[in-house]
């Protein structure tokens, strides 16, 4: 025998549907509540979802730059920390060349001559007899110094002569006897005075003058600051080599390229140098050779001067692009915090809003089950009348 249905009253169905609406709310209420979220899925709210996940999307992007950015930031500073090193090294080869200016001469006797015959006075050479007005002087390059021709006036004194003999490195002076003597000045000493000749009586017979005479104390001297000099340029090729981080040295010739935005748009080519001591203009120096005199050591403080120009210049090249780097590190930290902050305010439930919702909805439930129950006690009663 079949059963016929059960048939509920519309008051019944319609408390009945109340019940699940309400559960059906609560379940979402709690779902929220779990999750933290208002919208887990398109279904809660496509537009909403579908622009909180593109804001996410962003800032995971650029999150992942940040990791090369912060290689780039990285880089700079073990670039700027090889140029500081590099500084203090390029100061002491410095301080060693000075060294030079301040060693003895190295030399025991210089290169001199002496006029054939006696002339004026200091304060005028001129005596109008081993020297006469439009007389001349010459002498021949000395010590890579420009060659001298002297057209004697009325008048030349000592300090004159010395002052046009200075570009050819020789210097001049009377001896006891009122004779000339012609001396190599200390940035020349190494080498041998230039021929000395001229139309004057007292230079048509001068002896030509023989090669300096090398001091053995002082030469020892200058040879152990070429090596000392030697071991500074070694070092600095060997620090600029060392300066690398994560296989790239911006001062071994290696270039950086950062990116900083996920389109890849937004770059910054930072160009590398090669600082190694030839790359500076420094070579290592050869004793017997260099440091002998002041000229030689003159030369080599004027390519350190150089070098150290170079090494402040990329300094400050570095400093820049470093600050650069670091305002755009600063910027996406902050764009990241920006997008995360969007998406969340899309998608994030209000924890408060959603407990009382639960609240009430359980509250809800009750009154609910309560008058289905009133509804069934209604309808037995109901049979027995």
């Amino acid at each position: 025998m079949k059963m016929s249905g059960i048939v509920l009253s519309a008051s019944v169905r319609q408390n009945l549907l109340s019940l699940q609406s309400t559960a059906e709310l609560l379940a979402t209420t709690q779902n929220r509540l779990a999750t933290g979220n208002k919208v887990n899925s398109a279904l809660d709210n496509p537009t909403n979802f579908f622009t909180a996940q593109g804001l996410n999307n962003r800032a995971s992007d650029i999150t992942n730059l940040l990791d090369s950015i912060g290689n780039g930031v990285q880089v700079l500073q073990a670039a700027n920390t090889g140029i500081t090193s590099l500084q203090k090294l390029v100061d002491t080869a410095k301080s060693l060349a000075s060294q030079v200016l301040q060693a003895p001469t190295g030399y025991s006797t210089k290169s001199s001559t002496t006029s054939a015959t006696t002339v004026g006075t200091v304060a005028n050479l001129v005596d109008g007899t081993n020297i006469k007005s439009t007389d001349t002087l010459t002498i021949a390059a000395t010590g890579g110094g420009t060659a001298t021709s002297i057209t004697f006036g009325a008048s030349e004194s000592l300090d004159q002569l010395n002052a046009a003999l200075a570009a050819n490195n020789v210097s001049a002076s009377l001896n006891s006897a009122g004779k000339l003597v012609f001396t190599t000045t200390n940035d020349a000493a190494s080498s041998t005075l230039g021929a000395v000749g001229g139309t004057a009586l007292a230079f048509t017979a001068v002896a030509a003058a023989p090669a300096p005479v090398a001091d053995a104390a002082s030469q020892t001297i200058r040879a152990n600051l070429v090596s000392q000099y030697n071991n500074v340029i070694q070092q600095i090729t060997t620090t600029s080599q060392d300066s690398s981080f994560n296989g790239i040295n911006l001062l071994n010739g290696d270039d950086l390229k950062l990116t900083f935005n996920e389109t890849g748009k937004s770059t910054l080519n930072i160009q590398g140098v090669t600082f190694d001591a030839a790359g500076l203009g420094l070579a290592s120096l050869v004793p017997g050779t260099d440091f002998l005199d002041s000229a030689s050591a003159n030369a080599t403080i004027a390519r350190i001067s150089s070098a150290s120009n170079a090494l402040r210049t990329q300094a400050s090249t570095l400093g820049s692009n470093l600050s650069i780097v670091q305002i755009r590190q600063d910027f996406s930290k902050n764009l990241i915090n920006v997008l995360q902050t969007g998406s969340s305010n899309l998608t994030l439930a209000d924890t408060n809003e959603e407990a009382a919702n639960s609240q009430a909805t359980r509250q809800s439930i009750a009154v609910s089950a309560l008058a289905l129950a009133n509804q069934s006690q209604a309808s037995v009663l109901q049979l027995l009348r």
